[in-house]
């Protein structure tokens, strides 16, 4: 199959865009043969309303998805859910009006999306003189000054007629010469534009295909609602396609899906790695014209991709944005958007509804922010124009993080996020706390750390088990428990920082005690003359030795010495010399060898001690799992 995708034209989606009556939807089914207009009220009306689609082939052989927008000014937002993801514009401007308020508000709308690549189609060329034709043609050109149009080429056409149609035609097919082929490398994203019904197929959706292919049977993911389902069929241009590229306007029939499951905005990709958002940081561009600056916690309406909400603004540097300003702010979400970093958006005055700015997704999961923070500034700036490696180190952070989780967060395809990895793993930037495949290349479950916050961490740990030792002399070190709690480090990364960390050198971990490795128990002169009193004491009675509480041996000093390895602390009262201990463990194990088991009488008659005492020791067999109790008696611990 992949011998026949080779094959298959370049695929183009190109948006118009202009004032309302100027003649685009004319214009679209004059070039193409299909009438853009579908709805029963456009028709009537003479009026674009939604979104329409047509399509055509070019001299050069490549595919061309026209996606016609409305221009009255009651139906921008409409206009908006179809422009995301263009490759080009049709500016249609009427030779006999001329540039009008629509054509601005379209035009601000296409440089604020960055479509760098444009044509201007003079339309009812043939309802003008030329000395008129010519004459708007330059209030265009300055018009177009200082936007991403700048420079673009205008042909005049007449629908009607057919006059400039192949000049128009030749004239996108060179545009589009220039524009790089998609990258089929990332994870494919269909923004929704329609949601239908077709009797026999059940639920379609539309939209044009970003970042990646999806192929029929593959199972995907509806966000930000989370749905799941198959993708039953595929279309472009009507024809049956195996599978669908990216930049090409696809009609998707899914399984496990229905209508009122989905609406316009939603956004249809591959399970597992795109987590909806209420949260966005991005860098924000107030148009020149716009009637008002921009305040702290304003409302506005915020348009990305098919999708429309309103969002609450906080703005991060500045008291205020000022029009023909940029800035950083953060936007907030009363519910859930699913974006990727790089994405870019609108935003609009909610009323009176005028377009007044956009600009780019920085990172679509950030933290609340506190305004005025130079640090956040500077962490924004490597996230906006910062090589790969330099925007993964970013995203990873101050914590441990799993690949698939910094997958998640970065708007980077897979090979292009592992080889930044890989690079910052070399240059010793960050540390591969756990591979989780092998020697293979990295899993999804790989665990990564930055070095300087896992040195921060260590010092920090440190200094935990520094005050510890301090003010616990007489204790072997900290639980690790204990110190993981202390620090909010989560649990499933832990081990992998103390594996790495006791590599190292830089901490000593005893089982579940975790301590510095320098520190050692170390006991007065006044303790060591007691502890010497009391072991000379246990040696004199080994199986019945008295309790330390006799000879000053307080239980912190008992359980040091416990700690030490001179004694077996049993229990409170009971502690026994280590070398006795281990000769009655010994003993006790050969007596089972012997007679398949022990009882509290032989343990008693054997050492010539108590029931106090055969009991204490055989229970703390049972707990080291060195015996196991069977009713009355004790067997050797098998497991289990």
């Amino acid at each position: 199959m992949g011998a026949m995708m080779d094959e298959r034209p370049q695929t183009f989606v190109i948006g118009t865009a202009g004032h309302v009556d100027h003649g685009k939807s004319t214009l679209v089914k004059a070039l193409t043969g299909i009438d853009p207009d579908r709805l029963r009220e456009e028709k009537e009306r003479e009026m674009t309303i939604d979104l329409g689609f047509a399509w055509l082939a070019l001299p050069s052989g490549r595919q061309v998805s026209i996606v016609d927008v409305p221009g009255h000014e009651r139906f921008i937002k409409n206009m908006l859910a179809g422009v995301g993801g263009i490759d080009a514009a049709v500016l249609v401007i009427a030779a006999d009006e001329g540039p009008m308020p629509q054509t601005d508000e379209h035009l601000a709308i296409l440089d604020l999306l960055q479509i760098e690549r444009g044509i201007v189609a003079l339309t009812k060329i043939d309802m003008v003189d030329d000395d008129w034709r010519d004459l708007v043609a330059e209030e265009i050109r300055e018009k177009l000054i200082g936007s991403t149009l700048a420079g673009a080429p205008i042909v005049p056409v007449s629908a009607l007629s057919g006059a400039g149609l192949d000049d128009l035609r030749i004239a996108i097919d060179e545009m589009l010469e220039l524009v790089p082929p998609h990258s089929e490398s990332g994870r494919p994203r269909l923004p929704i534009d329609r949601v239908f019904t077709i009797s026999g197929f059940g639920t379609v959706v539309t939209g044009t295909l970003l970042d990646g292919p999806l192929d029929i049977g593959q199972e995907i993911e509806i966000q930000p609602s989370g749905r799941r389902g198959r993708v039953r069929g595929l279309q472009s241009h009507r024809a049956k396609v195996e599978r669908a590229l990216p930049g090409t306007r696809t009609a998707m029939n899914l399984s496990g899906l229905a209508v009122e499951d989905l609406t316009r905005g939603d956004v249809l990709t591959t399970p597992n790695w795109l987590t909806p958002t209420r949260l966005i940081d991005a860098q924000l561009r107030l148009i020149a014209d716009a009637p008002l600056a921009l305040e702290q916690n304003d409302e506005v309406g915020f348009f990305t991709g098919s999708s429309e909400t309103l969002a609450r603004v906080t703005l991060l540097n500045d008291q205020r944005i000022e029009p023909g300003d940029d800035s950083w702010v953060q936007f907030r979400f009363p519910e859930p958007i699913a974006v990727v970093k790089g994405d870019r958006f609108i935003i609009r005055q909610p009323s009176p509804s005028l377009t007044i700015g956009g600009g780019v997704v920085i990172d679509p999961h950030p933290r609340r922010h506190r305004r005025f923070r130079s640090d956040v500034i500077d962490s924004l700036e490597v996230l906006a124009a910062g090589t790969p490696a330099e925007v993964v180190a970013q995203a990873i952070g101050g914590q441990p993080v799993e690949l698939r989780a910094l997958s998640r967060e970065v708007a980077l395809a897979d090979t292009e996020l592992r080889a930044a990895v890989d690079e910052l793993i070399a240059n010793g930037d960050v540390l591969l706390l756990r591979r989780a495949g092998g020697n293979g290349p990295l899993a999804p479950t790989s665990i990564l750390m930055r070095s300087d916050a896992f040195d921060a961490l260590i010092r920090q740990l440190h200094q935990t088990l520094a005050t510890f030792h301090e003010r616990n002399p007489l204790r072997r070190g900290m639980a690790k428990e204990e110190v993981r709690s202390r620090n909010g480090i989560a649990a499933r990364m832990f081990e992998e920082i103390l594996a790495r960390a006791s590599a190292n050198g830089d901490l000593t971990v005893e089982g579940d005690i975790l301590r510095l490795p320098e520190h050692e128990i170390r006991f007065t002169a006044d303790q060591r003359r007691r502890i010497d009193r009391y072991l000379a004491a246990l040696r004199a009675n080994p199986h019945t030795p008295p309790p330390p509480s006799e000879f000053g041996i307080e239980a912190e000093l008992a359980i040091a010495l416990a700690e030490t390895g001179e004694v077996v602390r049993v229990d409170e009262h009971i502690v026994f010399a280590r070398e006795t201990f281990n000769e009655i463990q010994r003993d006790v194990l050969e007596i089972i060898s012997r007679e398949q088991r022990i009882t509290l009488a032989q343990f008693r008659d054997h050492f010539g001690s108590s029931r106090k005492y055969a009991q204490a020791v055989l229970e703390y067999l049972d707990d080291r799992h060195v015996t196991r109790r069977v009713g009355d008696e004790r067997v050797r611990y098998t497991g289990g």
